[in-house]
């Protein structure tokens, strides 16, 4: 499964742009890719049964489908939760 790219970034708007606005504490290294503190904790993947975001939970990868209309939003619930001050 490879990393998703560009393309596959733009295809899923606006959820990385979510993402975004919880920064700080999340950087984004590269364009889709995002680390909490000096630990990679975010990124996309492409695949052919669809788009996923890796998420780091608890300190174990966590794979989450981000097609559709409420898996964005599932991801994004699990990703304030693991933010520091989040809801966990």
């Amino acid at each position: 499964m490879k990393h998703a790219d560009s393309d596959t970034l733009t295809r899923l708007k606006p959820l990385p742009d979510q993402v975004r606005q919880r920064v700080p504490p999340l950087r984004e290294q590269k364009t889709g890719t995002f680390y909490l503190k000096s630990a990679a904790f975010l990124h996309f993947h492409d695949d052919p049964s669809g788009l996923f975001a890796d998420l780091k939970v608890q300190g174990n990868w966590q794979r989450y489908p981000v097609n559709g209309e409420a898996a964005p939003a599932d991801l994004l619930q699990v990703l304030d939760q693991q933010l520091p001050g989040g809801n966990q």
